[in-house]
């Protein structure tokens, strides 16, 4: 075990449970990013979905600004912002904005996939593909557009010029750890359910990383899936919710986020299908003591520098529980 303290952070997704409203769904958000404050969690990022009546972080920059009125020191970001979906001006004008609302709290995380279909992400820019293609080069104008180097330009983001905004590459792939060595930018990978290429993507960010002005070391974010309780039975009842929203991913029948039940024989055996289990290799489900030997396999695995816990589960109260009870965890290992 590492003798440096691992930081721990939150994304969100703001899933909406069934009978919520996106009211409830959003106040909620706030209300566990106020508890992750008290708690010691580094940041608290949103991410990018769009045509998903059960997601309700479409509109991310907007969220973020509202979870970051409610809040005072806790960091607030994208996890991530799907820049192919986006002018890379807009995005420099609106996180610029937001860093001048909230200094020194803003997180910019960056990704290239479209973060829904097809068709919705054709909907949303008709040039999505060549976008996507083009993610180094609209991640250079992003930077551009922060720097003062700017200001004599004939184009620009006259509110970002300046403005402190740390970029962060998201990836679920090995394509997105070489990116973010090459430009010396810190790395988030999706193992929460990406988890194929994880350590392959980790061996090529810190091979071939190489030092910027922003960042001289590398610096590895690691996604994980947490559900704490006070029990393991009680952890394995909240995690059918979970299990549910999975098998709605695999069949195309996504739906809210369903009340918890029994653990059945039926969801045991979905959770040993092979893409199920899969999926869900990095989620530490148990009491305390159960999760705290999981979490601490995994850092060693990944000497991860930040865990971004992902807690997908049906009630407000028992999300913001799971999330205390991961922060002393996490602060038990730091010791």
């Amino acid at each position: 075990m590492k003798t440096k303290n691992t930081k721990y952070s939150i994304l969100d997704l703001a899933l909406v449970s069934e009978g919520q409203t996106l009211t409830q769904t959003f106040n909620n958000s706030l209300k566990l990013a106020q508890h992750a404050e008290t708690a010691g969690y580094t940041r608290y990022w949103l991410a990018e979905h769009h045509n998903a009546s059960t997601i309700g972080s479409s509109a991310t920059s907007i969220l973020i600004g509202y979870v970051a009125q409610g809040t005072h020191t806790l960091r607030i970001g994208s996890g991530g912002i799907m820049l192919p979906n986006h002018s890379p001006l807009i995005i420099a004008e609106q996180f610029g904005t937001l860093a001048s609302l909230y200094p020194n709290r803003i997180d910019l995380g960056l990704g290239r996939a479209p973060g829904t279909d097809r068709e919705t992400a054709e909907a949303i820019r008709s040039d999505f593909m060549q976008a996507a293609q083009s993610f180094p080069n609209e991640l250079e104008k992003i930077q551009r557009y922060f720097s003062t180097d700017n200001a004599t330009s004939k184009v620009r983001a006259t509110v970002a010029e300046g403005v402190d905004v740390p970029i962060y590459i998201l990836g679920s792939s090995t394509d997105s750890a070489h990116l973010a060595a090459k430009k010396g930018l810190p790395y988030a990978f999706a193992s929460h359910f990406a988890t194929t290429h994880l350590d392959a993507a980790l061996q090529i960010y810190h091979n071939e990383f190489q030092p910027s002005e922003v960042l001289q070391k590398p610096y590895v974010m690691a996604g994980v899936n947490i559900i704490v309780a006070d029990t393991d039975e009680e952890a394995e009842r909240l995690s059918t919710s979970l299990i549910r929203l999975i098998v709605g991913i695999f069949t195309g029948n996504r739906d809210y986020v369903k009340p918890p039940t029994a653990m059945t024989d039926d969801l045991k055996e979905i959770m040993k299908h092979p893409q199920v289990h899969q999926m869900l290799k990095y989620s530490f489900i148990g009491s305390k003591a159960t999760v705290k030997a999981q979490v601490k396999a995994f850092m060693k695995q990944t000497e991860a520098d930040e865990l971004i816990a992902v807690t997908n589960i049906y009630d407000a109260h028992d999300r913001i529980k799971s999330y205390e009870l991961f922060a002393e965890i996490m602060k038990e290992l730091n010791v």
